[in-house]
């Protein structure tokens, strides 16, 4: 509907989600049980196979994002990311409740090129204290000629466009003058689908080594949960489960305080 388009075309923040009003939810379940759960984020779609037992699609979208209410006497942060984000966006506005509007784009990042695209729709026109952002899960995607999904050699986005793809998004971030939080790529398991476990570490280097020229805080986000893949990732999936959500939610929460404090140094 109306409502719907509205949110597809700029960032979430204002004074409701995605330009919505309190009808809209951003996210529900379609057919829930079904083994292949349509997920509707505004008039984005994407179709994922899960199995009955996971529930990271069903935690993604039945956690309401509902209306954000901005509070102007507080910061304005932007969660940019892919699927991984959505997954503890909710968990980081919890532990920045009072302190931070904590806003997300109103989509799955993507790989870069997807960013590329969007990233002044998604910025929009109103200042941001903080932007919190990652690229990579898509980038590494292997595909085949024609796009379709394969274990073969080709990736969605090749290393070297990844790495001039992430220097333009950069440039474009640094204009906003926000700070700037990197998220490095979270791990692929052995087995996931489409991707080749190792992948991420490769362009997690090419992303830090983008980030620490320009001086951009990096959040090791694989790091800190490789030793827990067991407890929060999904066999065979680079998704969490919910208390995997929480437990990365509460790293970016602290991340983004710290730069928020450090704003708030430099503004004494």
């Amino acid at each position: 509907g109306a409502h719907a388009q509205a949110a597809a075309t700029t960032a979430v923040g204002g004074g409701d989600f995605l330009g919505g009003r309190n009808d809209l939810r951003a996210a529900r379940v379609i057919r829930a049980g079904d083994q292949r759960q349509h997920l509707v984020f505004a008039e984005l779609r994407v179709f994922y196979q899960v199995d009955r037992s996971r529930r990271h699609f069903a935690q993604v979208v039945g956690g309401d994002f509902g209306v954000v209410k901005e509070n102007p006497a507080c910061p304005r942060v932007l969660i940019i990311g892919d699927s991984i984000s959505v997954g503890y966006t909710l968990a980081v506005r919890k532990e920045l409740a009072g302190a931070a509007n904590l806003l997300r784009i109103p989509a799955n990042a993507g790989p870069t090129t997807r960013g590329l695209e969007n990233i002044d729709k998604w910025l929009g026109d109103k200042p941001w204290d903080v932007i919190h952002f990652n690229w990579g899960l898509h980038d590494l995607k292997h595909v085949d000629k024609a796009g379709a999904s394969e274990t073969t050699d080709l990736r969605q986005v090749p290393p070297a466009a990844y790495e001039a793809n992430l220097e333009r998004l950069v440039a474009r971030l640094k204009q906003t003058k926000a700070r700037l939080i990197w998220a490095s790529t979270t791990p692929v398991p052995e087995g996931a689908s489409r991707r080749v476990k190792g992948d991420e570490a490769a362009y997690n280097a090419i992303a830090a080594r983008v980030m620490r020229a320009h001086g951009i805080t990096i959040n090791d986000l694989y790091a800190r949960v490789l030793p827990e893949l067991e407890k929060y990732q999904h066999p065979k999936n680079v998704h969490f489960n919910d208390e995997g959500s929480v437990f990365l939610g509460k790293i970016v929460a602290s991340e983004i305080r710290k730069a928020l404090e450090q704003t708030d140094v430099q503004q004494e």
